[in-house]
């Protein structure tokens, strides 16, 4: 599953509604799962729809500390590839049957660039949310492991006590928003180098 971390005034209500409003029709359906800081948005193919595969998706939101945690699970894809398989076959034997196909696959084609839709729509409602993959201002304070004194990210040292401040520097995964420590080369929840 991949996952990325929205820091900023965003809530998983916020999100899974905008969800909900832009995939819950057409051949589409979706629907809200859970409460809370905890929800789950399935979006899935409709029982009857026109043309194309079967496809369903699952995107799991956890409120975080000033911000939320996005997963996306696995596509059911199999339906998918065996109706583009399909088509391809019978265009073999007699390629006008390809025109008969030209629904089914342009619908597969949406399903399987779903994924990538679910992130884009995320992305916008996190930038119109004033969210990013860059720390919050509440987390961009480190405190003095010496004296506890909050200090603006980027002090070389304490303005309390004058403690060295480098090591405990926050800072996150441009490719997923994980918050990182200073001396990790990668990132350990995208595995991506920092």
């Amino acid at each position: 599953m991949d996952t990325r971390y929205f820091h900023g005034q965003l809530t998983t209500d916020e999100i899974a509604n905008a969800l909900l409003a832009r995939f819950d029709h057409g051949n589409l359906r979706a629907q809200k799962i859970g409460g809370g800081g905890k929800l789950i948005v399935q979006i899935a193919s409709r029982d009857f729809r026109a043309s194309g595969g079967q496809t369903a998706l699952a995107v799991h939101l956890s409120q975080v500390e000033d911000g939320v945690a996005v997963q996306i699970g696995q596509q059911e894809w199999l339906g998918i590839a065996a109706n583009i398989g399909e088509a391809v076959l019978s265009s073999l034997f007699n390629p006008w049957r390809l025109v008969g196909h030209l629904d089914d696959l342009a619908q597969d084609y949406i399903s399987l660039n779903l994924p990538e839709q679910v992130w884009q729509e995320i992305e916008n409602i996190a930038h119109s949310a004033g969210a990013a993959f860059e720390l919050s201002e509440r987390l961009k304070r480190i405190v003095c492991p010496y004296c506890l004194t909050a200090n603006p990210v980027g002090e070389p040292s304490c303005i309390a006590c004058g403690a060295p401040l480098g090591e405990v520097q926050p800072r996150t995964c441009k490719n997923c928003g994980f918050v990182v420590k200073t001396a990790e080369v990668n990132c350990p929840q995208c595995g991506k180098p920092l």
